[in-house]
């Protein structure tokens, strides 16, 4: 009966954590991405991308805001049910029925490995996925929104190698019109015209050019042309955005595929200007350390929470404890941001970094542990 009213607390325990960690996750991703999505309306306003590809480039970064918001929620949620539990003396319901500390520390440790294990799901295959999707958006979107781009009597070089000057707009018709084409090597391409209008159809966009002239230079000669009608091809151009991938936006496996063969048994093999170098190495510490060490600190915020039971709220001293307890949860979370930058300098920090989460989670279990024995014999 006993085991049964154990099982039953520690589920009502979890179950209102878990309440918590999904309410509090939901509505501050929300707010975080609301703010990124406002940020993001560039890639409308400035670098001519239509809606669709900023609502989903928006959207598949949602995975990559509830990865980075995660650890600080979910020791903010088992650090705000652990108070309330004492608060409305629900915590010493646990000891009534035969709940050492020990225990509580043994399911809060197996819970915290719950939300690493969902951490490295994320980090290790979703954020990257979601990440490379968006930047394949951006590599395959043409420039919607041209228009919105043009306006009187401004320079425009949003497209790449294409510089477009309007003296007069009127809708999608235009007057007094200069284009500077270098999308070729060595070449450039001058052309004026009076008047001009924009075609967009299924196959492409162009703009319609009216009397005017080509001026084409390169390197050995300049030649000149007059026309009275020619057609401008826009759809070959692309916006100034980065379109490249970052490493943070590749597949663990091609990480750890690189990693291993070119900078652990370097096999010349496996060399790539881009992708797989000797440059890469800081890059691919860092990355590492992000998807496969970081989410371990769970284990310690896990274990920093536990020293709450300690304490209840009769001691004169509870909420000072309770705030370094809560400092002490920040810094490690802090800290885990901090070791970042430190596992990319070399090869000495990164060995460092890797081990640092480990260490940390075995000192304060050891720690936390003789607390226990201690206060067991008191």
């Amino acid at each position: 009966m006993i085991e049964f009213n154990k099982k039953l607390i520690f589920r009502k325990f979890f179950l209102d954590n878990t309440y918590f960690f999904i309410i509090s996750l939901a509505s501050l991703s929300i707010i975080v991405w609301v703010i990124q999505a406002v940020n993001f309306l560039d890639f409308v306003t400035e670098d001519g991308h239509g809606l669709l590809v900023y609502l989903n480039y928006t959207l598949l970064n949602l995975p990559k805001i509830i990865s980075r918001l995660m650890p600080f929620i979910f020791f903010i949620s088992i650090f705000y049910t652990i108070n309330k539990f004492e608060d409305n003396n629900e915590l010493k319901i646990f000891w009534i029925f035969g709940t050492d500390k020990k225990e509580f520390l043994k399911v809060v440790l197996k819970y915290s490995l719950i939300f690493l294990i969902i951490q490295h799901i994320f980090s290790l295959f979703l954020v990257p996925a979601s990440q490379n999707k968006a930047r394949t958006f951006i590599q395959s979107s043409s420039i919607d929104f041209f228009p919105s781009l043009i306006n009187e009597k401004k320079f425009i070089d949003t497209v790449d190698k294409l510089t477009i000057y309007v003296e007069k707009k009127e809708e999608n018709f235009y007057k007094q019109i200069f284009l500077k084409d270098n999308k070729e090597p060595g070449k450039t391409k001058v052309i004026y015209a009076d008047t001009g209008s924009l075609v967009n159809n299924s196959e492409g966009r162009f703009l319609n050019l009216f009397n005017g002239k080509i001026i084409n230079v390169n390197e050995k000669n300049i030649t000149v042309f007059n026309f009275k009608n020619t057609t401008f091809d826009l759809s070959k151009y692309l916006t100034k955005s980065i379109v490249t991938f970052k490493i943070q936006e590749k597949s663990t496996y091609d990480i750890l595929n690189c990693f291993i063969n070119f900078h652990l048994l370097k096999k010349i093999s496996y060399y790539h200007v881009n992708n797989c170098n000797d440059e890469s190495l800081g890059m691919f510490h860092r990355e590492l350390f992000k998807r496969l060490i970081k989410p371990f600190f769970y284990l310690s915020l896990g274990t920093i929470l536990c020293f709450l039971l300690f304490f209840s709220k009769e001691n004169v001293n509870f909420k000072l404890y309770r705030f370094y307890i809560f400092i002490l949860g920040i810094l490690i979370i802090i800290s885990s941001e901090l070791l970042l930058p430190l596992s990319s300098a070399n090869k000495f920090f990164f060995n460092l970094t890797i081990a640092f989460p480990f260490i940390l989670f075995i000192l304060q279990l050891i720690f936390l542990l003789k607390k226990f024995n201690s206060h067991t014999k008191t």
